[in-house]
């Protein structure tokens, strides 16, 4: 087993703790008024919502008020390791000649914690056991860049490092869902195809056996996956806006993030992983 750890509250650096951000995500990032926001933000406009103590004014009304994306959203910790390591307690308010670069700054590092992420899943896992030597190699590189200087982090080809870590993520990937319980006699004649891409969007899956299924990249929002047995599938990139997953079996399932469930639809029969936890807002 490696000497990684990855579970829930032992890793708090790739967690968002808000307490310690300057409220970068609600500056930094732009959206547009749709079903997910209430109105259009460009990038480097403070939220209205954002108080001076870079708290969100809304923060327990946000789904009421229209602001279902703000609570979708996860920097993987991003936001607390730009505030108080990489510009070490100094705000963009009280220091906004850095306030540019600073919000360039978030999406990279995020992509970076994101990586580290998805390597500590696969190194605690029993089922992975024959890549954790290489993934093992390659982790140190990955965790230092989130370590960089500002101007070295808006230089990195995220692209490059990411397409190095990917080989080792789908082979985690295949040998996770090589793993999925056999299907039964019966459940083997309705076996759906495991599609990617856009196949997914709005489709009827209720109650179909994806066991090992890969859903890399899908377009999932508004599929209906109520009752459904997915266990060990592979969701990594998954859009699972609105999509149902009431009593939906999610359990050995590699690269799921709770971001991906918080905008899903379940409710508390729906089997999770047992290091993600059931959203506040399922029913």
């Amino acid at each position: 087993m490696s000497n990684v750890s990855f579970i829930g509250s032992e890793n708090p650096h790739l967690q968002a703790d808000c307490e310690q951000c300057f409220g970068l995500c609600c500056v930094a990032l732009p959206y547009g008024k749709s079903s997910d926001f209430a109105f259009d933000k460009a990038s480097g406009t403070p939220c209205p919502n954002l108080r001076e103590d870079d708290r969100c004014g809304i923060h327990t009304q946000l789904r009421q008020k229209g602001f279902k994306g703000c609570t979708v959203y996860d920097c993987f910790g991003a936001g607390q390791k730009l505030s108080q390591v990489t510009y070490a307690g100094r705000s963009w308010r009280t220091h906004p000649q850095s306030a540019r670069e600073m919000f360039d700054c978030l999406p990279v590092l995020r992509q970076i914690h994101e990586l580290i992420s998805y390597m500590r899943e696969v190194l605690m896992r029993p089922d992975t056991s024959s890549l954790h030597t290489a993934l093992d190699e390659i982790y140190p590189d990955v965790a230092r860049l989130s370590e960089l200087e500002p101007a070295a982090l808006l230089q990195l080809d995220i692209t490059s490092h990411r397409a190095n870590v990917n080989a080792l993520l789908i082979q985690a990937s295949e040998r996770v869902r090589g793993s999925a319980p056999a299907a039964t006699s019966a459940s083997k004649k309705s076996k759906t195809k495991k599609h990617r891409g856009m196949d997914f969007l709005g489709a009827n899956l209720q109650g179909a056996d994806l066991r090992g299924a890969s859903f890399r990249g899908a377009l999932m929002i508004a599929a209906n996956l109520r009752h459904a047995d997915a266990r060990n599938a592979d969701w990594i990139g998954a859009d699972l806006r609105d999509t149902e997953l009431g009593g939906a079996d999610l359990r050995g399932a590699i690269f799921l993030t709770q971001a991906q469930l918080n905008a899903a639809k379940g409710d508390t029969a729906t089997r999770l992983p047992e290091h993600l936890q059931t959203p506040s807002h399922w029913r």
